[in-house]
């Protein structure tokens, strides 16, 4: 069983890389159905004004460290082998795993054109990697007609791994909704991981990435999207970190 870091009621999965392939081939090979949430501040804080989120971050087969600050808090609760695991990173290797086991992948999400132009990226990339379908779905919400056709074309795919590139908590939210009435074995919600291995988001040098400065470096590059999020989150977690400080719990 893997232990939980609660960080302000969101049980962050106390994990390494290693770690989560390890559970994610365990779902895939017991022919198990979960989603993964890849989460930091910004997960964490809209938790707080969404009890739904909070919820489906809690119920995911893995809610992994996506930032620095997650690691921080779950090694102050005691998961001293904890360390980042980040979206990008994470998708990077799930999919050389997929390579050598065969197993088949979606990819859902993402503006016109860019799941396509990922796809065509990543299997450059990975010798033998099956990419089996691509979707952008559109910004507007889907009608039921549309959420029943798109769940019967994954489903006819044969994926077991559906990859999904949408903003948080949209990603989150359509991960929750579907996980049982699709075939695949897991669902990973990467956001701008399909932008970042597309090739058209540059991302943050390594330093910055473990030093927790990625944010800084987003903002730089989207000041317009992002100086909101970052504005209202950053200080609020650090003041409500301090006030409950993380636990480790089961």
């Amino acid at each position: 069983m893997i232990k939980r870091v609660d960080v302000l009621g969101v049980g962050v999965s106390a994990i390494n890389m290693d770690m989560a392939i390890a559970e994610i081939s365990r779902w895939v090979d017991e022919g198990a159905h979960h989603y993964v949430c890849v989460t930091g501040v910004h997960g964490v804080m809209e938790s707080q004004r969404d009890p739904e989120l909070k919820r489906i971050h809690n119920e995911s087969g893995l809610t992994t460290p996506d930032g620095m600050p997650m690691v921080w808090a779950g090694k102050k609760a005691g998961a001293t082998w904890m360390s980042r695991v980040y979206g990008p990173d994470l998708m990077l290797r799930v999919l050389a795993h997929a390579a050598e086991r065969g197993w088949r992948c979606y990819l859902y999400g993402g503006n016109e054109g860019v799941p396509e132009l990922l796809a065509q990226r990543l299997t450059e990339r990975f010798d033998g990697l099956r990419i089996v379908g691509t979707y952008s779905p559109p910004f507007r919400p889907l009608t039921s007609e549309e959420d029943e056709a798109i769940v019967e074309r994954i489903n006819a795919s044969g994926a077991e791994l559906v990859f999904v590139g949408l903003s948080t908590p949209k990603q989150e939210r359509w991960m929750s909704a579907q996980v049982t009435r699709l075939t695949a074995n897991a669902l990973f919600g990467v956001g701008a991981a399909f932008d970042f291995h597309a090739g058209l988001i540059p991302q943050a040098p390594p330093w910055m990435q473990r030093h927790g400065l990625e944010w800084f470096y987003r903002l730089t590059k989207e000041p317009k999207r992002l100086w909101r999020r970052y504005l209202r989150n950053n200080p609020a977690f650090v003041t409500r970190i301090a006030v409950r400080p993380p636990r480790l719990r089961s």
